[in-house]
């Protein structure tokens, strides 16, 4: 009886903090059944930042969904299993088609022969097909196999290339890209020469053109003519500056050097086939060098 006695009994200030407890106990007791803890505020579940949020975790859902999925990586189609064809998506009849195939110690060695084989769906094969791996020397073998075809439209009739004029002082570069060999360059070339000569005097000027093969050059004669001789301005030989004459095309430093040195010795020429008198003078170059000079 004592024992029970020492357990409940308390002094004074231990019954009033009793007391205390149990009303702060009661008080919280009503807040918690009595009080009203709802919020008047409304949420928009369609604001801007509420689809923000959702569109946020649809695409976290989407990487992990894609996360999960199974990683293909390059195979060998001649060895799938029932396992392997099923997670590519063949169907039983396709996978048994492959194994049928193979047991017959027969060996697929293109995507095409897969298809043929297994005959699955063009939308599956175009999906599985870029992880196929081949061995390297079947790549080099079906690589060697391939055949290139040209076709022709014979409803077409050919066109053949037309110039604008036969004369080889008028023919534009058009005109020159119309004989096999020439192209781009060489037209601009030949009419580059052309304008320096002022004009081709002679048919063989055209082989002096830098780099055109003499082939090319006679398929160019072969087409146009010298119809018209070009007009020439000439210079008097017994006036011309030395900068002057080095402009002819067919005179170079030392010969303008000796023509000058030639016509302070004789004072003035009086005909400019004098120039023939000149030490090593270059005679094949003649009737090329006096169609630019004239002696008065």
């Amino acid at each position: 009886m004592k024992i029970f006695k020492s357990h409940f009994w308390y002094n004074k200030s231990q019954r009033n903090g009793i007391f205390f407890l149990v009303v702060i106990i009661i008080i919280f007791q009503l807040i918690i059944v009595f009080g009203d803890f709802s919020s008047d505020e409304n949420i928009n579940l369609h604001s801007s930042e509420v689809l923000a949020f959702h569109k946020q975790i649809d695409s976290l859902k989407t990487v992990e969904l894609e996360n999960r999925k199974p990683k293909i990586y390059p195979f060998n189609p001649n060895y799938i299993t029932d396992y392997k064809g099923e997670q590519l998506g063949m169907s039983l009849e396709e996978i048994d088609r492959l194994l049928a195939f193979r047991k017959a110690n027969k060996f697929i060695n293109s995507k095409k022969e897969f298809q043929q084989v297994t005959k699955i769906s063009d939308s599956l094969l175009n999906v599985i097909s870029p992880y196929f791996k081949f061995p390297d020397w079947v790549i080099k073998k079906n690589s060697n196999n391939k055949k290139t075809y040209v076709s022709f439209n014979n409803n077409k009739p050919y066109k053949k290339k037309i110039i604008s004029t036969t004369d080889i002082n008028k023919a534009t570069a058009e005109d020159f890209k119309t004989i096999s060999g020439i192209g781009e360059a060489f037209s601009e070339r030949i009419i580059k020469y052309r304008t320096k000569l002022q004009g081709f005097s002679f048919r063989n000027q055209i082989f002096e053109v830098w780099g055109l093969e003499k082939q090319v050059a006679e398929k160019v004669l072969s087409t146009f003519k010298i119809i018209e001789k070009p007009i020439i301005n000439k210079i008097n030989i017994n006036t011309v500056s030395f900068k002057e004459l080095l402009k002819n095309p067919y005179i170079d430093y030392n010969l303008c050097k000796k023509i000058f040195e030639f016509r302070d010795e004789v004072a003035e020429l009086q005909n400019i086939s004098e120039l023939k008198n000149i030490s090593d003078f270059p005679l094949d170059k003649y009737d090329r060098i006096v169609l630019y000079l004239v002696a008065e």
